[in-house]
Order: C-alpha cells, then structure tokens, then sequence
C-alpha cells in the first residue's frame, strides 16, 4: 500500500469520539462544561488515541432538546464559551493532530431563533418562506411523529396566522424549507464560516428528514439530493480534506441513495445502524448469525466511501429495524424494566450496566467494534465504562457528565452539586468506581485496553480499506470474518458466548491455494499465541467464554512486527 492512496481519505481508518461540551469538563466552576475545559482535555484524548473529535451542538439554544434547538448557526452558546476559546480548542486539537467535526443541525431551528420568530408574525415576512407551511387542517399524523411520548402531531397550528408548520421533531423545532434557495445558502454559508474557523468537517443530523420535501408540491423542485450534493462539492471545494458523516437510520438499499450510489458524491460516511441493532440481537442470543447477516447485506458502496460502525452514541440505543419479537429478545436481556426503555423502540442504557460490568463480554464487545470494517466512532466516556443515570428524563440518561475523578462531582466541576448540568451517575457504575484517573493507572482498565485497540487498529489498514468477507466455521455463537487489503490479510474471531469453543478455519482461497499457505503463520496482534496454519491450510484456533482474537496473516517475506 502507497501513502498517497490513503492521504486524502482519513475517514477511512479515523478513530472518532463524540464528545457534549457543557458534559465534558467544567474551567470556571459554573456547573457546565466548556471549550476552555475540553482544551485542557485534548492531551488524554490524543494519548487514548483518538484521530478525530465530533462535537456534538455548540450554537446559542434555548437548550430544550439538549443543544438541538439552534437560534443562531453562527454562534457559539455563551454558557460553553465564545469563539475565541472554540478557536482555541481547535488550534490544540491541531497541534496534537488530530481534526475536529461538529453536528450540522439544519433540519430545523429553534422556535426561538429569528427567522421563526419573524415568519410567523406574517405571510408577508420575508422569511415566512423558510419554513413549511400549511392553510388546511393536516390530516392523522400521529404515526409519523420521532417523540410519540412528546408530541402527537407533526404540524402544529400557529395562532398569529392560524396556519400549521411542520415539525418532524418537537414543536418548538419547526422544520427549514430546504426547496428555498435562500435556506439552501444561508446553510452553505454555515458551513463555510464553520470551515474557516477550522472544523474539518460535518456530522449532519437527521439526514433523511433534512432533504424531505414534505408540505411542497414536488413537481418542479430540483432533486432534494442535488442539493447534498452541492454540499459535498462546496466542502470539497473549501477544504479537502472535508467530510460528511451522516445519520441515517434506514434500510441499507435506502442508504446506498445518501452515499450518492456507485458515485459516492453525497455522504462520505454513513453510521451503519443496521449492523449495530443486530449486534446487540446477537450478543441476547448469544448467536453470532444476525451480525453475520446483517454485514453480509452491507451493499457495495465507492471505495471513497465508508461505514461508521458504534456500540452506543448520544441519542436512544434504538431498535426499530429489528423485529419485533427481536427487539423484545434485547429488551428482555438487556432493558427488561420499563424505565430501561424508550418509545417501545429502544433504550436509554450504555453498554457495561447492560452486560452486568462483566469485563470479559465488554472487551469482547469493543474488540468486535474495532475488527469490523470501517471507521469506529466512540461515544465519550465509553473508553472508562461508564453508566447510565436511569433517573434523567429519555436520552438524558446517557448524557451524564464525564467522570474524571472518585473526587467531588467526578472532577468535572467545582461547582456545587446541584448547579451541574446534568446529576453524576450513582452506584456501582459512579466515580468512585469508575474514573478516567484511575483507569489511566490501571495497566488491567479498559481505558488501557481501549488504547491498545485503537493503536492495533491505526495499524492495520486492512480493516479501514481491505475486502471483507464472513468465513465459515461451525461455531454459531463465533463471528469470523477476513479483511484483505491488496497482499495483507487479517482473521478476526469473535466468541459471544459465555462458553469456550474451538473454532476450525479453513483459510485456503482460489487466491491462496493451501500450499502457499504452509510457510505462513497467523501473528497473534492482540496476545501472544502466534498459531501455524497445517498443510491442507486449515487452522484450529481455541477460543475461551467471550474470547477474541486478531491474526495478521505473516508471509515469510513479510518483516513487520507484531
């Protein structure tokens, strides 16, 4: 492999941590995190190893729906900061090399920001035209609405000019009329002030919802997924090196569209949520074939595209694509109690609660996350094992402050307990348990562990740009798969059961018939037990209760090290 067929695609083998500002580390003791904080954080970000941090919203919010309800796409909350102190953040990530992305939330906007506040004073305003409007009572809609819990409706009728807007999302969040030129603009411009300040790039929220055209007449109006990708082309135009990860919660044919099919022009990268909800199927049943389905039905996508895969991010764990005598599987194993679950779809766990703090299954769990092809993206607070707070009302759950210290409010804040933004989570999982202070000392922690995976992972390209394939093997508790990357090949075994197997692989291909196979030797990547492949290119590999191996097939030839 070249460096230069790899340089300008990052993505392609980043390690991304997502990360809430106000939650994350607290510089003048009012009880909310801020860029200052995070700036003086960035050391143990890079030493964990992280390439890439995604912020989750930053701009001026009434702070209804956690930051996703913007009043100025150009501003910084003055709670977190201002743009000296974001400019700031930035330059130390840089230095320390690693990029910056953050939420682009232009599905809709506050119903405080000015351009609403404005549009529905009158028909006449000129940014009436900016949101999407209707005369005639909406039909039933109940069915369509994201909060069944918050709203019933997805329009909501405005008193000042006794018409109804649309609001996929909460009410206090009217959707933007992305058929108007004016909003197509005012969000490029977004993103190009964003990209001079130094951002490299855009998570972008509630893809599907963002390019509807819902409450329009269509006939006429230019392809909504032009408009994706102009954006594409504007970010490639004022940075390169630029990227759009995009959440899309769909069926993968649907999700091929977003990456602009065989194209690739749209989306860079997309969350595979498909393969995340049949994780979580797999390891209730302790049966490895749901994942192996659902990867084996990722469609072929442009090789400068990619795959976000994750174990838990900041909204819902949702289940909407299972079943549901499947999602009832993973509520009964892992979400059995009513305050466990959200909607009736998901939940509102993080992973070590769920699995009962067993660190056996946890490592598995992310060993898994970062052997399966492509870019793995972790949520903040995964790499120490961090709880849950059930008591926070829906996704606030898992939107606890980050846990620094067993010291007062985790190190977070020196506030007093009650002005922090969010409660520190209790019991088993609380920071006298669980602490990046002490993880960091603990050559045994998972914080440890979590680096040792990614440094692996930084190292083997095989697993960001190489060929994958399901390799067969009896054992339906054990996912075994192959990543190839023009001569590198790596074997990847993963046990979802409590129980020890023995796996038999058979690693002779058309390509590698088993007499090119008998000088090779399987270089254990994560232990010590290198394994000889026999004669007739077949290997027997133990595996014990929620064991994990990583192999590099090494050619003789082959010098590099372990």
């Amino acid at each position: 492999m070249r460096i230069t067929d790899t340089s300008d695609l990052w993505w392609k083998t980043a390690v991304v941590y997502c990360l809430d500002v106000e939650t994350y580390f607290d510089s003048d003791g009012d009880g909310v995190g801020d860029f200052a904080g995070l700036a003086q954080r960035v050391d143990y970000l890079a030493e964990l190893g992280v390439t890439c941090i995604w912020l989750m919203p930053f701009y001026p919010t009434p702070e209804r729906d956690d930051g996703y309800d913007v009043t100025d796409f150009y501003g910084v909350d003055r709670r977190l900061g201002d743009h000296g102190d974001l400019v700031e953040f930035l330059r130390t990530a840089r230095d320390r090399g690693m990029r910056v992305i953050a939420d682009l939330v232009v599905n809709h906007t506050s119903d405080q920001h000015p351009w609403f506040q404005s549009a529905r004073q009158s028909k006449d305003s000129p940014y009436r035209d900016y949101y999407v409007w209707r005369s005639d009572p909406p039909p039933e809609t109940s069915k369509e609405v994201v909060f069944p819990d918050q709203e019933q409706s997805i329009w909501t009728k405005d008193k000042p000019t006794g018409e109804w807007y649309l609001h996929r999302f909460y009410k206090h969040q009217p959707d933007l009329n992305v058929t108007n030129p004016e909003v197509r603009n005012h969000i490029a411009k977004a993103m190009g002030f964003w990209l001079e300040l130094g951002l490299d790039g855009f998570r972008v929220d509630a893809v599907p919802f963002f390019l509807e055209t819902m409450g329009q007449d269509a006939s006429g109006l230019p392809d909504p997924h032009e408009f994706l990708r102009d954006l594409r082309r504007y970010l490639s135009r004022r940075r390169g090196g630029g990227i759009l990860l995009g959440e899309v919660n769909l069926p993968y044919k649907d999700q091929l569209t977003f990456f602009g099919g065989s194209d690739g022009d749209e989306l860079n990268v997309m969350f595979d949520f498909i393969a995340m909800q049949n994780m979580y199927l797999s390891l209730a049943r302790q049966d490895a074939g749901p994942l192996a389905k659902a990867l084996k039905g990722r469609p072929a996508i442009n090789p400068d595209n990619q795959w976000a895969t994750f174990v838990r991010n900041h909204d819902e764990l949702t289940l909407d694509k299972l079943a549901d005598e499947e999602r009832q599987e993973v509520f009964a194993a892992f979400g059995p109690e009513q305050q466990m679950q959200l909607y009736g779809r998901g939940l509102k766990r993080r992973l070590p609660p769920m699995l009962g703090g067993d660190p056996r299954q946890i490592r598995m769990v992310y060993s898994l996350l970062f052997s399966l092809p492509g870019t793995p993206v972790l949520y903040y607070g995964e790499e120490i094992g961090m709880g849950e707070n059930l008591d926070a009302e829906g996704r606030l759950a898992v939107r606890t402050p980050m846990q620094w210290t067993d010291g007062p409010n985790a190190g977070f804040s020196t506030a007093e307990s009650e002005q922090l933004i969010s409660p520190i989570v209790d019991g088993g999982f609380g920071p006298q348990f669980v602490n990046a202070a002490q993880a960091k000392r603990d050559s045994d922690s998972l914080w440890n562990f979590m680096a040792t995976l990614i440094k692996r992972y930084r190292e083997c390209p095989e697993l960001g740009w190489g060929h994958f394939e399901i390799l067969k093997q009896p054992e339906k508790s054990v996912l075994a798969h192959r990543c190839t990357w023009e001569e590198s090949s790596m074997v990847l075994l993963h046990n979802l059961s409590s129980d020890p197997v023995t796996v038999e692989l058979d690693l002779a291909t058309a390509d590698r018939p088993a007499e090119m196979l008998q000088a090779v030797l399987l270089l254990d990547l994560l232990g010590d037990a290198d394994v000889k492949i026999a004669e007739d290119g077949t290997c027997t590999l133990p595996l014990e209760g929620f064991g994990y191996k990583w192999l590099r097939l090494q050619h003789p030839e082959d010098r590099r090290l372990r």
